[in-house]
């Protein structure tokens, strides 16, 4: 069945996938495998997974460097799936892309690269001095103009190639992931760089990931992609706070990874309660309020607060007396006021 859509300047989803399936000949399973998403405008959206999961082939359906077998990929409400010719053209002009390793044309400066797809949009000589200008300032690398690919930083040939994908005022910027070969302090200022890109166009992201930092630095909704099958899908926060499948589990626990110390657990001798505090409730004593409560004053052997998409998730430890009834009474207080509680057993 083809869907039939008239564009809509109010359209909600600027990307969605519906029913996408594709394969690989001697794969040992789909590629994809009959996903349907949609991508809000104006978000940050992830797609994360292991590698060989399919993610960056599905990203790829966006700007149809990859088409699927079967299924229909819209764009602003427009069926693109079956493009050719002029009309892709046009339509890639409003999709930029970020490369892993930022594929620049070593032979060209910094000022031809970025210059690249305002060349071949007609852009007059005037108009692209101006706008590689902007772009070089904006990034920081305005020193750079004359510079060749090899004189750069693997972190400045990256900026370049944002600076290449935002050249001609694309609504929508795919990035295949754009930090994993960076170091972590320049991971940062590209993941700084790409927000404030968002926030100064109001550009869609679609980010292809490995690297959970990435999701929880940038991210506002993140989908997880296993073997070629949408596995979760979600807020970044709820992935991790509330990750429902094992695979997300994995992905996600490095990150919020608060366990005890084994010196720590080593010197307990009582029971340990694992107390989870999410969204406003990780914000107040609640701590506080369960000893004015109870009359009890529990260790607290470890604690930590994380910080996704803006919002915390407070996660610590506490090691209480040996009798159950006790326990029972701090287990029941931290509960009535919204903490999620569960015994740690040895």
């Amino acid at each position: 069945m083809v869907w039939k859509e008239e564009v809509n300047s109010n359209f909600e989803n600027i990307l969605e996938f519906r029913n996408v399936s594709k394969a690989f000949p001697r794969s040992q399973h789909p590629a994809i495998s009959d996903i349907s998403l949609s991508v809000k405008k104006g978000g940050i959206f992830g797609i994360i997974g292991t590698t060989g999961a399919g993610k960056s082939t599905l990203l790829r359906f966006a700007n149809l460097l990859e088409s699927p077998d079967t299924g229909n990929v819209f764009f602003e409400g427009k069926d693109i799936s079956f493009l050719s010719g002029k009309e892709l053209r046009e339509h890639r002009s409003k999709v930029g892309m970020v490369f892993q390793q930022s594929h620049l044309v070593l032979n060209r400066k910094v000022f031809d690269n970025i210059a690249l797809p305002l060349k071949a949009a007609g852009w007059t000589k005037e108009q692209i001095q101006r706008r590689v200008q902007e772009l070089l300032k904006l990034i920081g690398l305005e020193e750079k103009i004359h510079s060749y690919p090899n004189q750069l930083s693997g972190g400045q040939k990256q900026r370049v190639g944002i600076a290449r994908a935002i050249a001609n005022h694309p609504r929508l910027l795919l990035c295949d992931e754009p930090t994993s070969a960076l170091d972590p302090e320049t991971t940062r200022s590209i993941l700084s760089l790409l927000k404030s890109i968002h926030k100064k166009f109001g550009i869609t992201i679609v980010i292809v990931t490995h690297e959970m930092e990435v999701v929880r630095e940038i991210c506002d909704s993140v989908a997880v992609v296993e073997k070629g099958k949408l596995i979760e899908l979600g807020s970044a926060y709820s992935l991790f706070a509330d990750p429902s499948q094992e695979i997300t589990k994995k992905l996600t626990g490095a990150v919020l990874d608060h366990s005890i110390p084994e010196e720590t657990l080593a010197r307990t001798t009582g029971r340990i309660l694992k107390v989870v505090l999410k969204d406003e409730v990780a914000t107040e004593p609640i701590l506080a309020k369960v000893i004015r409560a109870t009359n009890y004053v529990p260790n607290i052997l470890h604690s930590k607060i994380e910080y996704i998409s803006g919002k915390p998730i407070g996660v610590f430890y506490l090691e209480t007396e040996r009798d159950e009834s006790s326990t029972e009474t701090i287990r029941s207080a931290f509960a009535r006021y919204g903490a999620q509680v569960e015994e740690v057993y040895r």
